[in-house]
C-alpha cells in the first residue's frame, strides 16, 4: 500500500511538471506574439483563451486520481508543447522575414577598380604604381571615397587622370592610355550600351562598398502612402546599386483598399533632383545614384511624396513567381520574346517566362510604353495570386523567397502593422493601373555627357492625369479603372 502511494505521488509530480512546462511554453508564446503586434487583438485574445483551455484540461487530467488520466495528461501536455513549438517557430520565421526585409537604412555603391583582362596585376598592391582614372561628370563623392581607400590600402599617393565622361574613361582603358579605371559598378551597363563587348575585355581588380545612410521615413501605413517599386536590371543580390529597369509607384490607400500602380518608362527624359544640376537624364540612370535618387525624380515628375521603396531584380522576379506556382497574366498582344510565345489573352507563366514578358519592348509599336503595361500586368498577377487562400499552404516558402528577394525601407513594425490590418479586416483589394507615355527622341544625358542617346520626352497630359489620380487615391476617393 505505501509503495502504491509513492508511485501515485511520483506520477502526480511528473504530471504536474509537464503541466507547468506547458504553462511556461504558453505564456512565452503569448508574450512573443503579443509584443510583435502582427496578430490582431481579437485573434490574439482568442488564441490566449484557447491556450488557457488547453492548460485547464491538462491540469484537470492530473487532478483525477487515475493512472490512465495521469498518463493521458502527460501525453496531452507533450503534444500541446510540440504544437506550441512548431507554431512558435513558424511565427518567428514570419517575424524574422519582416525584420530582414524591412527597415533598410543604407544604400551601397560598389566602387570598383577595373583593369584590362590580360593585365598581370593580381591584387591592388600590384597596381600601386599604375595610372588610375576617374570621370568628372558625376558621382564625384564616391570617386573621392574610393581614391582615399586606395591610398590607405596601397600606402601610396596614386597617379590619377580625370576624363570628361565614363565612356572616355572606359575607352582610354581599352586603348592602353591608362592602367586602371575607377567607377561605380552600376555604370557597367551604361558603358556596355556604347562600347559593345566592354565587359569581356576587362576584369575587376578591387572593389569597395560605400555605404550611404538614407533618410529615415516614419509614414504610418495605416494612412495612404506611396511606395516606389524598383526593378533593377541585374541578377544576383538585390542590394546591388544599378539602373532601374522597372519604375512603378504603388499608391496604397489601406482605408479604401485601393492600389494604383503607375508605370513610368525607363527612358523618360527628366531631371534627377540633387544630382543632375538641372540637366536632364534618363529615368533609368537615376538608379545609378541610388534608390533615393529615383524616388526624388519620380516625386518631382508627379508632384507627390514617395514615402517608401521596395527593390527587386531579375532573380527576385523569377524566384517569387516560381515559389507561388506561376501566375496567369493577361497579354494585350500575341508576340514572341526570350524563346517564349505569348498569346493574346491569359498566359500561365513561370518565373523565366514572366521575366521575358516583362522585358520585351521591340515587339510592340508602343515600345517602352507597352513594356510598362506588361510589367503592371505581371505585378497585378503576382498580387492577386498571393491573395488566394491556397497560398497559405506555401506561406513558409513564400516568406523565405521574399526575405532573399526584396529590399525595402518600410520599418519592420510597419510591415507587421500591414499584416495585422489585412488579417483583421480581410477582404479583397482593388488594383488599378496607369502608364505614363511619351515620344521617342535623342538627347544628351547628364550621366553620359554630350553623346546623344535615345530618350522619351514625357507627355505632359499623361503626367498631369497620373498626378491627379495619385492625389485622388491618397485623398480617399474610390476610383474605377
Amino acid at each position: 500500500m505505501p509503495g502504491r502511494k509513492k508511485k501515485h505521488k511520483r506520477r502526480s509530480l511528473v504530471g504536474i511538471i509537464f503541466v507547468l512546462i506547458q504553462l511556461i511554453a504558453s505564456v512565452v508564446a503569448a508574450v512573443l506574439i503579443g509584443n510583435s503586434k502582427v496578430i490582431p487583438a481579437k485573434y490574439f485574445l482568442a488564441g490566449c483563451f484557447f491556450l488557457a483551455v488547453l492548460f485547464l484540461v491538462a491540469l484537470l487530467l492530473q487532478l483525477i486520481k487515475s493512472k490512465v488520466a495521469h498518463v493521458t495528461g502527460i501525453i496531452f501536455s507533450i503534444l500541446v508543447c510540440i504544437a506550441i513549438c512548431i507554431g512558435g517557430y513558424s511565427f518567428s520565421k514570419v517575424y524574422s522575414v519582416l525584420t530582414d526585409i524591412g527597415g533598410a537604412e543604407y544604400k551601397t555603391d560598389n566602387m570598383i577598380v577595373v583593369v584590362r583582362k590580360d593585365d598581370p596585376a593580381e591584387t591592388i598592391l600590384d597596381a600601386a604604381d599604375y595610372i588610375f582614372a576617374t570621370q568628372s561628370i558625376s558621382d564625384q563623392e564616391n570617386n573621392e571615397k574610393m581614391l582615399k581607400k586606395l591610398r590607405t590600402v596601397t600606402g601610396k599617393e596614386l597617379t590619377t587622370r580625370k576624363f570628361g565622361t565614363i565612356f572616355e574613361e572606359a575607352q582610354a582603358l581599352l586603348d592602353g592610355k591608362i592602367d586602371a579605371a575607377i567607377y561605380n559598378e552600376a555604370f557597367d551597363e551604361v558603358i556596355e550600351e556604347q562600347i559593345s563587348g566592354y565587359g569581356d575585355q576587362v576584369r575587376i581588380l578591387y572593389q569597395y562598398g560605400v555605404d550611404t545612410k538614407l533618410k529615415t521615413v516614419n509614414q504610418s501605413v495605416k494612412e495612404p502612402f506611396n511606395v516606389y517599386i524598383s526593378g533593377i536590371d541585374v541578377y544576383g543580390p538585390v542590394s546591388k546599386t544599378s539602373r532601374s529597369d522597372v519604375n512603378i509607384i504603388a499608391t496604397v490607400n489601406p482605408n479604401t483598399k485601393q492600389v494604383l500602380l503607375t508605370t513610368t518608362p525607363r527612358d523618360y527624359y527628366v531631371e534627377i533632383p540633387g544630382v543632375s544640376n538641372g540637366q536632364k537624364d534618363k529615368l533609368t540612370h537615376a538608379g545609378i545614384y541610388g534608390v533615393d535618387a529615383s524616388m526624388a525624380t519620380l516625386a518631382k515628375v508627379y508632384n507627390t511624396e514617395i514615402n517608401y521603396y521596395a527593390r527587386v531584380n531579375f532573380t527576385s522576379l523569377i524566384n517569387i513567381v516560381d515559389t507561388i506556382g506561376g501566375i496567369d497574366v493577361n497579354s494585350e498582344y500575341a508576340f514572341e520574346a526570350g524563346g517564349y510565345s505569348f498569346v493574346q489573352g491569359v498566359n500561365h507563366m513561370d518565373g523565366e517566362m514572366a521575366l521575358a514578358f516583362s522585358r520585351e519592348r521591340h515587339s510592340f509599336a508602343g515600345g517602352d510604353n507597352q513594356r510598362g503595361k506588361n510589367q503592371e500586368a505581371v505585378l497585378t498577377a503576382i498580387i492577386n495570386k498571393m491573395l488566394e487562400p491556397s497560398m497559405l499552404t506555401k506561406a513558409m516558402d513564400i516568406l523565405d523567397t521574399l526575405g532573399e528577394s526584396v529590399q525595402t525601407n518600410v520599418p519592420d513594425r510597419h510591415l507587421a502593422s500591414l499584416v495585422e490590418m489585412q488579417l483583421n479586416s480581410g477582404g479583397n483589394w482593388s488594383i488599378l493601373t496607369m502608364s505614363a507615355v511619351g515620344t521617342g527622341d535623342e538627347q544628351a544625358c547628364y550621366s553620359t555627357g554630350s553623346q546623344l542617346l535615345y530618350v522619351m520626352q514625357p507627355n505632359e497630359v499623361s503626367v498631369r492625369s497620373i498626378s491627379d489620380k495619385i492625389n485622388r487615391i491618397l485623398g480617399g476617393e474610390i476610383l474605377t479603372q
